[in-house]
């Protein structure tokens, strides 16, 4: 099995929200909804994700930016939006996903999620990076 199977596993058998496989091979897991993990993860140490295996609940364009920015290595979705496959095509990220979607939803299921929303049209992921880890 390889890791991005088995933390793909991990994330439906204990219906998390993040598992992450460090470089160093160590697997945590993260319950909070949206990027704030991700985001934790990265202030406390901005390089702690570089090579790192991702399965997420959810991947949209701004988790994706910031995770290609951080230096992971692949990513698992159980849902992605088509903004985040476009950039992590564009960036040579390997990934995988459930269910693709046009866009991510927001919590009350009513439109577009706020963050895939405002950053819809940014080009430069290093922008988004900056304007949500860098906060």
């Amino acid at each position: 099995m390889t890791k991005l199977e088995q933390i793909k596993n991990i994330l439906y058998q204990k219906n998390a929200s993040l598992i992450v496989c460090f470089k160093n091979g160590q697997i945590k897991e993260y319950y909070q909804d949206g990027i704030k993990d991700i985001k934790i993860i990265l202030q406390e140490n901005e390089n702690s994700l570089k090579e790192a295996i991702i399965a997420d609940k959810v991947i949209g364009k701004v988790a994706a930016s910031i995770l290609i920015v951080a230096g992971v290595k692949e990513i698992y979705a159980d849902v992605i939006s088509s903004f985040a496959i476009d950039i992590l095509q564009n960036n040579n990220i390997k990934y995988n996903y459930n269910k693709k979607v046009d866009y991510i939803i927001n919590k009350m299921k009513t439109g577009m999620c706020p963050m895939e929303n405002k950053y819809k049209d940014e080009t430069n992921i290093n922008n988004i990076y900056n304007e949500i880890i860098k906060q």
